[in-house]
């Protein structure tokens, strides 16, 4: 935390405001965000109201928490994409203080963080000092964010990671018969379809303007990725768990496009699980998080919690942590222009989850006006939960 430059001497009748250095007055920006932020403090609520089984698990060390969250990128954070932010809440100093403080206040065994930049300057060496080790998957072209995972090496041992790339679509798409692409074929076609589609107008911020979006090349190279890894449970179960950490592409208007990175996104993890199970000959349970920029639903939902895709089998059946215990939360993502749910956790193998963070509501007084502000430092909000093994409940 910065410490207070030294007041200056005051000479007359100066406004009481010109006593302040500009460092100050930084300093005192970032401690009324960080105070705000700390009067949320996050609550995770039982799903199953037996008693013993939180208690039983925390006292035995037969489970983790963990907490997936959009931090907002401070290389995306200008006053005209938030005109309704005070100005205050959207300064670095301010909000890279209060994203400290509230991740320390989740006390989760795995962060899953999207829109992490400042990585290596800031949150890697800050989140070391509160016992967290991480790997960090930065996007590909000139973006300057990523996907994190942070994770407590005490109570987890790092065996494998993964980065995803999902431009290697455009790889696919050029050699649909690669051996690499094998079982894969439905995947190729629905890519290959895509120059059919509807001319749609390129956004800017994505430099393609002067290519044609009808390309499919074009269309994939978005310069997104994801990170799996793999990881042992430092309990008396050993349990291999997988955690995968991803943001997908967020045009609402590209919605081919968001899904042909979800079915990657479970080609490829159904391979790391695969390897995994046969080089610790175990079945790891598997937890997949992020922003997945589409609501309940959607496609790209739908995919993912579905029993096939198309005529083929899900290579992993997976459920939504929210949704399995009553329902999605309203929204996770709150701004004037967008508010509705497009953050997920979800889960399967022999995982039970027992708690979950609780999501304001629209008609909480820290959500007003919407978001970022002084409560909360990001656009998005954190969800998460507490997971025990079924074979020890």
């Amino acid at each position: 935390m910065l410490r207070a430059a030294p007041l200056p001497l005051v000479v007359g009748h100066r406004p009481y405001k010109k006593q302040f250095s500009p460092r100050l007055r930084s300093f005192c920006m970032a401690n009324k965000l960080s105070e705000a932020t700390s009067k949320i403090a996050p609550t995770f609520i039982p799903i199953d109201a037996e008693e013993g089984i939180l208690g039983k698990s925390s006292k035995e060390g037969l489970g983790f928490r963990l907490v997936s969250y959009n931090i907002l990128a401070q290389v995306y954070v200008k006053s005209s994409y938030f005109p309704h932010s005070p100005s205050s809440c959207l300064r670095w100093k301010a909000r890279s203080q209060a994203v400290l403080n509230l991740l320390r206040s989740f006390k989760a065994d795995f962060l899953c963080l999207q829109e992490l930049d400042e990585f290596d300057s800031f949150y890697r060496k800050n989140m070391e000092s509160e016992g967290y080790s991480s790997i960090y998957a930065k996007r590909t072209g000139l973006k300057q964010d990523g996907c994190g995972i942070f994770y407590k090496p005490e109570n987890a041992e790092l065996i494998l990671k993964e980065t995803i790339e999902y431009n290697d679509l455009v790889n696919l798409l050029r050699d649909s018969n690669d051996s690499s692409c094998e079982g894969q074929a439905e995947d190729a076609n629905d890519l290959q379809k895509m120059d059919e589609k509807l001319t749609l107008e390129e956004n800017s911020d994505d430099n393609h303007s002067d290519r044609n979006p009808n390309d499919p090349r074009v269309r994939l190279k978005r310069d997104c990725v994801g990170i799996m890894a793999a990881f042992r449970l430092n309990d008396p179960s050993h349990h291999y768990v997988i955690v995968v950490n991803t943001h997908i592409y967020w045009d609402p208007e590209w919605a081919d496009v968001k899904l042909a990175q979800t079915k990657y996104l479970l080609s490829r993890l159904s391979k790391f699980r695969s390897q995994i199970i046969g080089k610790f000959n175990s079945v790891p349970s598997v937890i997949v998080a992020g922003d997945f920029n589409s609501t309940p639903g959607d496609d790209v939902y739908r995919c993912v919690v579905s029993k096939n895709v198309g005529e083929g089998e899900l290579p992993v059946q997976l459920c939504s942590l929210y949704a399995s215990a009553g329902g999605e939360p309203a929204f996770t993502n709150c701004t004037p222009g967008f508010t509705g749910t497009i953050d997920y956790i979800f889960f399967s193998g022999l995982l039970s989850p027992v708690t979950l963070l609780q999501v304001p509501t629209v008609e909480s007084p820290d959500i007003v006006g919407g978001l970022p502000n002084s409560y909360h430092p990001s656009d998005h909000l954190p969800i998460g939960g507490d997971f025990v093994l079924t074979d020890y409940l």
